[in-house]
């Protein structure tokens, strides 16, 4: 963007035969001046406001008139004249070369700040001259406010003249782009606006208030410390410009914003005179107690540190740039006198503001004539304190910045130097341009001990204190430093606290305010947004079952691992019980117990039908079968212990293969039994020479084929996929059922559809058998406890399906035990019946007669 003074220089330079140099402002005269070898300019805001003049095209205005003196200026255009009177008396510096300086004011005001620009390049000389001679400065020193110090970088950069800023921290001047010969000895608001967003996190303040100065340094430094804000998680509740030009109307929209507001920090990025009107506009409104957070505009800005201003932003923190100590400085500002040189005219306005005179007689004025001599010890006045060293330290190094940097061009060798083919500068014809390329490069430490150097966007290292308000004993507002922060530090380290100073905070409070849009969410909970409303403001939503949060304000509830639950309060979790069907407890020793006694009882029948192996009613019912059918049934009641206690691989697999063949090889040994009743009904018919078909020998490899088929699937089985003990997490979310998985469901359904399909076929002989006409047929009771082996099984397969954990061992136990007691005592106890309480049936005649 082309300024309207570039474009004016441009024609000015444009135009035909040789460019004449008008005088520009010819009233114009320096405050402070002093001839030398190399002059340094400066310009600064002596004055607060300029006084507005209607401009016409008939009439010259004449100078602008500027109103409110500003001593805390002078007093920046006194550390300069001192910093150059310290160069001047230094053999080590400069040697031979004398610094010369024209000190300008600024008002401060755009326009006047160009003008002053313009006068330090070209002297003010009533005769034309030719505007193509150097420049009459070698830098400038100023301005202190950034939108006036815009105007002075945008005007003097064409021709390379460096401007070095005490004060200017607008964060869109490290352009280099825009503005090439920029420097200043403050940090950049860039930087400022990113540690005010910290020291905000640092405290916890999440939802806050934001005012600015409308102005470059306002605006941008907000723009700046609102997309930091955004990042540390900090939400703005509002963000509202204001400037001291503007109307008390506006002031009052301001106080009203603030007063309808929930939140209890204010962010003020704006300049000592707009804070100072906005603070006692709130004063009238009663609106204490908000907690303010400074920038360095005005946190330590003395003229605002009244007990109106207090009454408001008492306990106020903020950012500061450090204080440091100018020996001699105190002194140098007492001698100081407008009569002492001629070019001190910046004092006279002062002078006789302090002392009540004029310096010159006046007509209209009938004060009394002062000499500007007087002495300033005993006089209480703040022009006498310059204890508030911070700013004008910042300017006592931007003078010797240059003077570094023009000792360094004096120092240079030829065929060494930085310029083309390693020449130097000339010495006796030192251009702006030159000495802006050693500021670039110019590195020292200063006799206080502060290195100073330049970063590529001409910054320097990013330093602050950190400043709280508070009274004294004497009532009196101090500026207590509680803090530093470092940008050059660690991340996580630049905040570092004074263990030594206890912090005041609004209303005198001495524990940290809070100020957030909701409250945290605790352990246990998690955050849920509301929409339309920033992301500070949310509700508190506790962890689902089975989830748990244990940051406070976690974003999202975090699901356990698979073997663990969420305690009662969400904020953790711990270890799931493993539920099995232990020997221990009551199911587990019932079942044990009704399996032992099954065992038991089945040894008991098996010893009688021993005893009474000759009786006719065991050698009629095949008691080689009888025998191996009571084996296979014990291990039927004994195999259900297997299903007892905790999983194992070797436990699964047994439990269900020791179940499938037991069963099936006590079917095979009925089905054998129900066949050979089938036979011997057949064989007592006329002719028949069945049970020749079916002796001992076919039913032995009947009973053997049958259980081999079993035997071949349960390897088939336990060779592709056999049953695993597995952690079930599914089915429970509070516990963990250990159980052993099928592997293969095709391999558990096939052993259990083989023994269905073996019960199934044996219920149908011995249904067809029932009624064959036998005092004692035994197919009737093979037919009763194939029907209840059947009912079981069927009633197994739903109760399996759905029973949950450990009842679904429990299922299947009681499904082989009482399927298992059905066949014991449907087979086997009408037989001992006989044996033991009708020993007068149990003979062979008895046996042999048939049942008409």
């Amino acid at each position: 963007m082309v300024l309207l003074t570039d474009i004016l220089l441009l024609v000015l330079f444009s135009g035909l035969g040789k460019p004449v140099c008008r005088p520009y402002g010819a009233q114009e005269f320096s405050q402070f001046s002093k001839e030398g070898n190399i002059t340094i300019g400066g310009i600064f805001s002596f004055h607060l406001n300029p006084v507005s003049v209607d401009p016409t095209l008939q009439v010259n205005p004449g100078r602008v008139q500027c109103q409110g003196l500003d001593q805390g200026e002078l007093h920046f255009a006194q550390a300069m004249i001192f910093a150059i009177e310290e160069i001047n008396n230094n053999s080590k510096i400069l040697p031979g070369i004398s610094l010369g300086y024209r000190i300008y004011d600024s008002c401060p005001s755009v326009p006047l700040s160009v003008s002053a620009s313009l006068a330090l390049m070209n002297r003010h000389e009533e005769v034309a001259k030719t505007c193509l001679k150097p420049s009459s400065v070698h830098a400038v020193i100023g301005d202190t406010f950034s939108t006036s110090t815009i105007g002075i970088a945008r005007t003097v950069g064409p021709f390379h003249i460096p401007v070095l800023s005490h004060s200017a921290t607008c964060a869109c001047l490290s352009n280099k782009k825009e503005y090439p010969t920029f420097f200043r000895t403050i940090p950049s608001d860039y930087y400022q606006s990113r540690a005010l967003a910290k020291l905000v996190e640092y405290f916890g303040w999440t939802w806050i208030g934001a005012i600015r100065t409308n102005n470059d340094y306002g605006n941008n430094g907000m723009a700046t410390f609102l997309k930091a804000a955004k990042y540390e998680g900090i939400c703005i509740e509002y963000s509202v410009p204001i400037h001291k030009t503007d109307s008390r109307q506006k002031f009052l929209e301001v106080v009203e914003i603030i007063k309808k507001s929930s939140s209890k920090v204010i962010v003020a990025f704006v300049d000592g005179p707009t804070l100072e009107m906005l603070a006692k506009e709130l004063f009238l409104q009663n609106m204490t107690g908000f907690q303010w957070v400074g920038s360095e505009g005005w946190i330590n800005y003395r003229s605002i540190a009244s007990p109106v201003s207090y009454a408001v932003v008492g306990g106020a923190i903020g950012l500061a740039i450090p204080k440091m100590n100018l020996p001699g400085l105190q002194e140098f500002v007492m001698k100081m006198r407008p009569s002492s040189r001629p070019g001190n005219m910046g004092l006279v306005e002062l002078w006789e503001s302090i002392f009540s005179c004029i310096l010159k007689p006046r007509k209209d004025v009938s004060m009394k004539t002062c000499t500007g001599s007087e002495s300033l010890h005993g006089i209480n006045d703040s022009y006498t304190d310059v204890s508030n060293t911070n700013l004008l330290n910042n300017v006592y190094n931007a003078v010797y910045a240059v003077a570094h940097s023009l000792h360094n061009l004096i120092m240079c060798k030829d065929g060494h130097g930085p310029f083309m083919n390693r020449t130097c500068a000339d010495k006796g014809q030192i251009e702006p341009w030159q000495v802006l390329h050693y500021l670039t490069q110019v590195k020292f430490t200063t006799k206080h001990g502060e290195r100073i150097q330049f970063d590529k966007q001409g910054d320097p290292v990013p330093r602050y204190t950190l400043v709280n308000w508070q009274l004294n004993s004497h009532g009196v507002v101090v500026f207590e430093i509680i803090g530093l922060y470092d940008a050059s530090l660690p991340k996580g380290q630049q905040f570092v606290m004074k263990d030594d100073v206890q912090a005041v905070w609004a209303n005198s409070r001495q524990e940290v305010p809070r100020s957030v849009c909701s409250e945290s969410c605790l352990p246990g909970t998690h955050m849920a947004f509301v929409k339309g409303k920033p992301i500070c403001c949310f509700d508190c939503i506790p962890c689902a079952d089975g989830e748990f949060s244990n940051t406070t304000n976690a974003l999202t509830c975090v699901p356990c691992p698979p073997e663990y639950k969420s305690n009662e309060e969400r904020n953790n979790c711990d270890l799931k019980s493993i539920e099995f069907l232990t020997f221990h407890e009551l199911m587990g020793i019932l079942l044990v117990a009704f399996s032992v006694m099954g065992g038991c009882l089945t040894i008991t029948i098996a010893l009688i039908f021993f005893v009474y192996k000759d009786t006719p009613i065991v050698k009629a019912n095949n008691s080689e079968l009888s025998f191996l059918l009571l084996f296979s049934l014990k291990l039927c009641f004994l195999c259900s212990l297997t299903f007892i206690g905790r999983p194992s691989k070797w436990s699964c697999m047994l439990r269900h293969t020791v179940f499938g063949i037991t069963f099936v090889l006590c079917i095979s040994c009925i089905l054998g039994k129900t066949i050979v009743v089938l036979m011997a009904f057949r064989a007592t018919l006329p002719g028949s020479n069945v049970m020749k078909w079916f002796g001992p020998p076919q039913q032995r490899l009947s009973v053997l084929a049958f259980t081999l088929i079993q035997v071949l699937i349960c390897v088939l089985w336990l060779t592709t996929s056999p049953p695993f003990p597995n952690k079930n997490t599914n089915h429970y979310k509070e516990k963990i059922i250990l159980e052993c998985d099928v592997g293969s469901a095709v391999g558990f359904w096939a052993v259990l559809a083989y023994i269905g399909l073996l019960s199934i076929l044996c219920f149908v002989l011995a249904f067809l058998a029932r009624k064959l006409p036998d005092n004692f047929n035994e197919a009737k009771f093979i037919t009763f406890s194939m029907l209840i082996f059947c009912a079981v099984w069927i009633t197994f397969i739903p109760a399996y399906v759905s029973s949950p954990g450990k009842f679904t061992v429990a299922v299947e136990i009681f499904a082989i035990l009482a399927s298992s007691y059905g066949m014991l005592f449907c087979i086997f106890v009408p037989k001992c019946y006989i044996i033991l309480l009708k020993p007068e049936k149990n003979t062979k005649r008895n046996m042999m007669d048939k049942t008409l």
